[in-house]
């Protein structure tokens, strides 16, 4: 018996996580916004939102409008992205698992009744309450450990430090407005270069690298957003493979839902 699961959002370490449990076996579903912010778009099965559909790893989304059409692409292989709310969407497919994957820093609007499985990635999340397991998400020692009471670490606001560099790599929106990029994810840029801009306001990189996420062109952003970063490794082979990060957090989902199934003797 093969096992459905429905996740909301699409970016990178969701997608991780998606790629892992598709590849496991499991029948996988998500759900996310209609113009979703992801910045590491060439890793994030929502890119087929603004695609159509997105290829990962050998692992295809695809963009469907309707909940008749989840089995006709799961049958193709494929993974069903809806922008149709979760809450129909769960109340139609009524999923063995519910895994809340959007990293968004909000207050849950879920709680354990979801389904038999709820698993919550990040902080803000209370495993015994919202879901009933949390994943790590913060990178060190506890990454993708599983914690059954309590919360993850808290979101420290600056990001991970990746070749001794953290949030300088990171692009912000100086101001409100609508983006242009100017140049693509997988480029090789020079510290300086403009990598976008707001409303005509640029946005230049502080450090030389590869342009690893940037924020879908013509977005409507809000002051000081994350709009995109700069690997300062350079290696633009990263950029459209699934980061050690995203496994690792992956491979603490899979325990939880092996973990939870074996109790249950399915």
């Amino acid at each position: 018996m093969q096992h459905t699961i429905l996740i909301r959002g699409g970016g990178d370490l969701a997608s991780a996580v998606i790629h892992k449990l598709h590849q496991s076996g499991f029948r996988v579903v998500v759900s996310d916004l209609p113009s979703p912010s992801c910045v590491r778009r060439t890793v994030s099965y929502c890119n087929a939102i603004y695609e159509g559909s997105w290829t990962i790893e050998g692992l295809t989304s695809l963009h469907i409008h309707s909940l008749e059409d989840i089995e006709p692409a799961i049958r193709q292989g494929l993974i069903p992205v809806l922008t149709i709310p979760d809450r129909q969407v769960r109340d139609f497919l009524k999923p063995d698992v519910f895994i809340d994957a959007t990293l968004s820093k909000r207050t849950p609007d879920y709680d354990t009744s979801w389904a038999p499985l709820v698993i919550g990635l990040g902080p803000g999340i209370e495993a015994g309450k919202h879901a009933h397991v949390v994943i790590e998400t913060k990178r060190g020692h506890y990454l993708g450990r599983l914690i059954h009471q309590g919360e993850a670490i808290a979101n420290t606001g600056i990001p991970g430090n990746i070749a001794g560099v953290d949030k300088d790599r990171v692009l912000r929106a100086p101001q409100a407005g609508v983006t242009r990029n100017l140049h693509g994810i997988g480029d090789l840029v020079a510290a300086g270069d403009v990598i976008l801009t707001v409303d005509g306001q640029p946005v230049k990189t502080l450090i030389p690298g590869v342009v690893r996420g940037l924020i879908a062109d013509g977005f409507n952003v809000k002051k000081g957003q994350k709009l995109g970063d700069v690997d300062p490794r350079g290696d633009a082979d990263y950029t459209r493979t699934i980061s050690d990060k995203g496994r690792t957090i992956a491979g603490g989902v899979l325990e939880a839902i092996l973990a939870h199934l074996a109790k249950q003797n399915i």
